[in-house]
């Protein structure tokens, strides 16, 4: 895929362009500068074989995250087929965009187009023509919030970058993988083990993860899309509003993916938060691996006692779910990371399978007459017709049932326990619904 790269220092408007180049909000805005802290990566929605990448703004830092997101950044230039260089029209040339531009011609050979942005308003704009001095030619006066002026960035790619096919399978094909967990319990570190590389920043810190980053990635003999998320902390905890939209982006990373593996710190008891993200996705009918994080660092002797403890949180927690997965890792040394995710894949594999009618209405079938439905409050029967799956993520089940319709919540965890037996669904969240038969004689 051709690699585009947007660049510039900071608050110069890259993620409000990276989002309307790719027709997504994948990047966190904010007037805030250095916001955007890891490279996000996206397709060009006008040719799809162009990856876009929005990088942190460029500063100067020896040490620390600044550090660390302007080394991501650089690394980003070097890789570029070509560079789209942002400038802020508004307040006009910097000597931050001089030093900069100066870096980035150092760094690649590759053609760069020169955006000034926050273009929309003429009068508001500073010296257009000092711009010059950087060196990359006649600037393009854009409007990233507006979509004003894309045509030309379009005619730049199809003049400097041929037209390819893709070559790797659309991310709507992938296994959507979301990494979700509160902050410092190393979900970057398993992101990071996972695509092979340090393409994510990672600090003794909490909060160093900002936006949900997508990475296409093989692993483990598979193509999935793995997102790595902000931690999220209790609602009483967040007082800052990047914060809290980093937080909702984590949210709806669970109803974007199909499964999602949640990070706990295995040196730490298990908290309501992990909890409550855990009940988010049930309800949201995704696969959840829990992921016992620095296993290596807990006494071996308090292993045993600490997995049946968690396991014991979650059977009680959840009607949802018959058997949760929880498995012990360690994303710093890589132990366990292909066994989650072999795991992870014989579940998918077995949640995209449809059960037959047949098959379903004989497990039914021996379930009821081990166990007779209790009677209705109005002293009726229930008579059990029918069933067959009707969905998937989750999987559903559609009973129809003649006589009482006030079925007891206890006796369809009964049946949910037994047709998850049965088919092999104990680690996947299961619905069942029931439907009123018709009587042929109304």
């Amino acid at each position: 895929m051709t690699k585009i790269t947007i660049a510039g220092r900071p608050n110069t408007g890259k993620s409000t362009l990276f989002n309307a180049l790719t027709g997504t909000r994948d990047a966190l805005v904010h007037d805030r500068p250095g916001v955007t802290r890891d490279t996000i990566y996206g397709t060009l929605a006008m040719r799809p074989d162009c990856e876009v990448r929005d990088t942190a703004g460029l500063e100067k830092a020896k040490s620390g995250i600044a550090a660390d997101s302007t080394g991501m950044a650089m690394d980003a230039i070097s890789s570029a087929d070509a560079i789209l260089f942002v400038v802020d029209g508004r307040v006009g040339l910097m000597p931050e965009d001089i030093e900069w531009a100066r870096l980035v011609r150092r760094k690649t050979h590759a053609p760069v187009l020169l955006l000034v942005n926050k273009a929309e308003s003429v009068k508001r704009l500073g010296d257009i023509h000092d711009f010059y001095k950087l060196g990359f030619g006649d600037p393009v006066l854009i409007s990233a919030e507006h979509k004003v002026g894309f045509d030309s960035i379009l005619e730049f790619l199809d003049r400097v970058v041929p037209m390819n096919s893709p070559e790797t399978p659309k991310a709507e094909t992938r296994m959507r993988v979301a990494v979700l967990g509160q902050p410092n319990v190393g979900k970057s570190t398993l992101v990071n083990r996972v695509i092979g590389e340090n393409r994510q920043i990672v600090k003794d810190e909490p909060g160093v993860t900002r936006d949900t980053v997508k990475i296409p990635v093989k692993f483990y003999g598979r193509d999935i899309l793995l997102m790595d998320t902000a931690g999220l902390r209790r609602k009483s905890n967040v007082r800052d509003d990047v914060e809290t939209l980093s937080a909702l982006k984590s949210l709806d990373a669970i109803e974007k993916s199909d499964v999602v593996i949640l990070v706990v710190d295995a040196t730490r008891d298990i908290e309501n938060q992990a909890l409550g993200i855990a009940a988010r996705v049930y309800d949201a009918g995704k696969i959840l691996c829990v992921a016992l994080n620095k296993w290596d660092l807990v006494e071996p002797e308090l292993r045993d006692e600490k997995l049946l403890k968690l396991k014991h949180h979650f059977t009680n927690s959840f009607h949802q779910i018959i058997k949760p997965m929880i498995l012990a890792i360690s994303a710093e040394t890589g132990t366990g990371v292909q066994n989650m995710f072999k795991r992870i894949y014989e579940q998918w594999d077995i949640s995209n399978a449809t059960a037959p009618t047949s098959l379903i209405n004989k497990i039914i079938g021996e379930l009821v007459a081990s166990r007779q439905p209790p009677m209705s409050r109005l002293k009726r029967p229930m008579k059990i017709k029918f069933a067959s799956q009707t969905g998937r993520h989750p999987m559903r089940i559609t009973i129809n049932v003649g006589g009482a319709s006030d079925i007891p919540e206890s006796y369809t965890r009964y049946l949910r326990r037994g047709i998850a037996t049965a088919l092999k669904w104990e680690h996947l969240p299961i619905t069942i619904e029931y439907k009123k038969a018709d009587n042929p004689f109304d």
